[in-house]
């Protein structure tokens, strides 16, 4: 990389075979022909009179070479053992370091105009306030009796076998869509644990079919209305999601999201949820806590976990350390807006979204 308005080659200081040497020390240009004549030393400089001066009179000192007896050691027995402890902190308690991004997915990418456009619709449409729902409808959702909305980009089948669950199955050429839960799986007014006082996990499950192709396009998670039904969740304001063709987790990352677990299989049951706790931000950080920790000073601890077969397969902290130049924020996600369940497609995927607890392999 070049500095400056010059190359090396261009600058006089880098001139090596030119006028200019600049290991040698500086010529009078106005001299020609030989240098000069050598110059005589004048004769008045003889040496001194007499033989040269002898070492004799500088004798070593009388007595043998000092010892180190008067070097004693400190009386009691040597400490029986460091407190190594004390001298080094205990970076168990420090958050874990920020996943690195990637720059674009290594399974199947959306175009820069696709994402530009989502962008746009997302500055059109801010987020929505939380909404206060009536009782039966937070029944409904207690029960897992939720309903869906089809995309209009959706291409293929989404019908209701039964209470709490949709069964889907798209075209090879259906593009990138996104499934909403007609009711939030999170309510502020209603489940919010600033107002409760309680804990709330918002949860649902996920099954392939077991005659679907090797790679699953499908990405599930959770978002904050409102949220552009023409893109995939977790690219975003306001949503986070998990991608089964890359295995990647996507918040508000319309690029390559971030490594988080492997692709889904063909007959796999995937579940994802989002734990909200209330913070007590005056206790010390807990040392027998295995889930994520951070030192975020927000009112609410949110953790995002996913299931795979009724077995937790990974999570993370909404708070976590990232990078300060790549992440974006994660607005609408913290627990003060209300939270969708959102299933993406593309191509050719069949599946089940499962509302209904009586039928999750998880039980969170």
């Amino acid at each position: 990389m070049c500095f400056g308005s010059n190359l090396k080659g261009e600058d006089p200081s880098s001139r090596l075979n030119g006028d200019y040497e600049p290991n040698s020390r500086p010529v009078d240009q106005k001299s020609s022909g030989q240098l000069g004549t050598s110059v005589k030393m004048p004769n008045e400089y003889a040496p001194p009179p007499g033989p040269p001066p002898s070492h004799t009179e500088y004798a070593p000192p009388s007595g043998p070479p000092a010892g180190h007896d008067d070097y004693a050691a400190p009386p009691g027995p040597p400490p029986s053992h460091h407190d190594w402890q004390t001298a080094v902190p205990d970076t168990s308690l420090l958050p874990p370091p920020p996943s690195m991004g990637n720059q674009q997915s290594r399974t199947n990418n959306a175009t820069e105009q696709e994402a530009e456009q989502g962008e746009a619709w997302c500055q059109q449409n801010p987020l929505t306030q939380p909404i206060t729902f009536p009782e039966a409808a937070l029944e409904a959702i207690s029960q897992g009796n939720i309903g869906v909305m089809k995309p209009r980009t959706y291409q293929g089948t989404l019908e209701r076998p039964r209470p709490g669950v949709w069964a889907g199955k798209t075209k090879t050429t259906s593009p990138d869509s996104c499934i909403l839960s007609t009711v939030p799986l999170y309510s502020v007014m209603a489940q919010s644990p600033l107002r409760t006082g309680r804990g709330k996990t918002a949860y649902y499950e996920v099954r392939i079919a077991k005659r679907n192709r090797s790679e699953v396009s499908l990405a599930m998670g959770f978002a904050a209305p409102p949220y552009p039904t023409f893109r995939l969740p977790g690219w975003h304001r306001g949503c986070l999601a998990v991608h089964g063709d890359d295995g990647s987790k996507y918040i508000n990352d319309r690029w390559g999201g971030k490594d988080f677990t492997s692709p889904f299989k063909p007959g796999e049951t995937l579940g994802i949820g989002m734990r909200f706790t209330k913070r007590d931000l005056s206790a010390p950080p807990a040392y027998d806590d295995v889930r994520p920790q951070t030192q975020a000073q927000t009112p609410l601890d949110v953790e995002i976990f996913l299931t795979r077969d009724g077995s937790v397969a990974g999570s993370w902290n909404l708070h976590e350390e990232g990078d300060a130049v790549e992440d974006l924020p994660v607005d609408g996600l913290e627990g003060y807006n209300d939270l969708y369940a959102v299933v993406g497609t593309f191509e050719g995927v069949e599946f089940e979204i499962v509302f209904n607890e009586g039928e999750w392999m998880c039980h969170p």
